[in-house]
């Protein structure tokens, strides 16, 4: 890269396109005593572009988290994985300052080479014979690095001082958070420890700040689920609840669903276990069960604030299910999620905790479930023929083509980038409230279910018919036996 990060970043300067004449972008208000250098250093003549800051700040990070671990802001030194760990020590001697920096620098670039992949957790995992390291890139574990396990206390007492944990105490879990940032890109890290045979397990969740921010419109919703979200939040009261496995995209959905609701004229207040995203005119509480704040406590007390819109992170016990309900047929509106199969799951999860099926009658509005389904990688994916798998998943009647990961260097040679929401979602109309007040099972509620576009496995199947994933990989998020419309 012909100019460095440090000095881009410095001076406002970012090379746009290289060639006989090389157009380089100037930050808006950045003076441009760096241009005598950067022609210098390009050694061709300069087209010069003013871009706006956010504009500048944009591409800077895209630019140079895109190109390897470069020197980016917080993760200063950040390089290749196996050059970082070639430059640890042999001997592990925590008391050696000398010892410290090539640690820091493969810590900084463990979560860089995570961020510039997409990964949502790193995973620094000790047994007996090697120090593994691993990323979850779109929700599949791969190895990144496997190191001498006497490495292991120095990686680990490094990531409990970023998160201001204690480095002494090793025989009880342990949670902090570390802020970084790439460039413009600002980064928030949650660090949880956990004692295992071989020393102690380190998983960082990586948090992407601008992905809390995200709008409805961009979670790639279909417009029939996402009219039926939009309609529910548009109602003075209920509940609207969110489901499906971990790693879903919940949070995102919920946050998406503040941000449009967020207009200044509600008082907006949620209760979460931990705060993921900071969203600026909401009133956010962390929950915290060592002193007594559960999502129960922080429920009732959200209620005495003169709330307009409620979100609850999760309904886990009944009784913040009840509070919930209560909130809910007090005037409130109330967001929140709930760990079910699919969308009518939700409604048995909340009688076995005991919620009585008029109450939930009177006061659930939609029920959405989603899954994240990978994206075939569109430089690398290639047409294959229909098996019996497919043809299981598809039906006989499909006479479209299909397609295969491939592998390429876009991809990581994994054949898969990115992911998309695959959604269901479950609208309470007037019969569906009836048979819930009846107290009627899933399946008679499926059957009179109001569905705004598919079910899972239907949206599924869209996705495979598109060309946008496998059938393997749409069998391997939605259960085969998941109901079909």
């Amino acid at each position: 890269m012909p100019l460095a990060y440090a000095f881009a970043r410095r001076h406002g300067l970012l090379l746009l396109e290289a060639g006989a004449r090389a157009r380089v972008g100037l930050r808006e208000g950045s003076p441009p005593d760096g241009l005598v250098e950067a022609r210098r250093a390009l050694g061709v003549p300069l087209e010069v572009e003013v871009l706006p800051r956010a504009a500048f700040d944009r591409r800077l990070s895209e630019t140079y988290a895109g190109n390897g671990l470069a020197d980016a802001g917080g993760l200063e030194g950040a390089t290749d994985l196996d050059a970082l760990a070639e430059d640890l020590p042999a001997a592990a001697d925590l008391l050696d300052a000398q010892d410290d920096a090539p640690v820091i620098r493969l810590i900084n670039g463990l979560i860089a080479e995570a961020a510039r992949n997409g990964a949502s957790d790193v995973h620094i995992e000790p047994f007996e014979s090697a120090l593994r390291v691993r990323l979850r890139v779109d929700g599949v574990m791969r190895e990144a690095l496997s190191l001498a396990p006497r490495l292991a206390p120095m990686l680990v007492s490094r990531v409990k001082v970023m998160a201001r944990l204690d480095i002494a105490e090793r025989r009880v879990p342990q949670d902090g958070r570390i802020s970084v940032t790439m460039g413009a890109k600002a980064l928030d890290v949650r660090v949880s420890t956990l004692p295992a045979r071989h020393g102690e397990r380190v998983v960082m969740r990586i948090l992407d700040k601008d992905q809390g921010a995200r709008a409805l419109d961009a979670l790639g919703m279909p417009d029939a689920v996402l009219a039926a979200f939009r309609a529910a939040l548009a109602q003075p009261n209920g509940i609207v609840l969110v489901t499906g496995p971990t790693g879903s995209g919940k949070t995102t959905t919920l946050y998406a669903g503040l941000q449009a609701l967020n207009d200044g004229s509600r008082n907006i207040l949620t209760v979460e276990d931990p705060v993921e995203y900071a969203v600026e005119g909401v009133g956010q509480t962390q929950v915290n069960a060592r002193v007594g704040m559960s999502f129960a406590a922080g429920l009732r007390a959200i209620l005495r604030q003169d709330p307009d819109v409620v979100m609850v992170g999760e309904i886990r016990d009944p009784e913040t299910a009840q509070i919930a309900v209560q909130a809910s047929l007090t005037g409130h509106l109330v967001l929140s999620t709930v760990h079910t199969n699919d969308a009518l799951g939700a409604i048995t999860r909340l009688r076995d905790m005991g919620t009585e099926s008029f109450l939930l009658a009177s006061t659930v509005r939609l029920v959405l479930a989603q899954r994240l389904i990978r994206r075939l990688c569109p430089h690398c994916r290639r047409p294959r023929a229909a098996d019996a798998l497919s043809a299981r998943l598809m039906g006989a009647a499909h006479a479209g083509p299909l397609y295969a990961a491939g592998g390429c260097a876009h991809c990581q040679h994994t054949g898969f980038a990115g992911r998309i929401g695959v959604y269901e979602a479950v609208t309470v109309d007037e019969r569906l409230r009836a048979l819930i007040a009846a107290g009627a099972d899933e399946d008679a509620l499926a059957r009179e279910a109001a569905v705004s576009g598919d079910w899972l496995a239907d949206s599924a199947r869209a996705c495979v018919a598109a060309g946008v994933t496998t059938p393997e990989e749409a069998l391997r998020v939605v259960r085969q036996d998941e109901r079909s419309g």
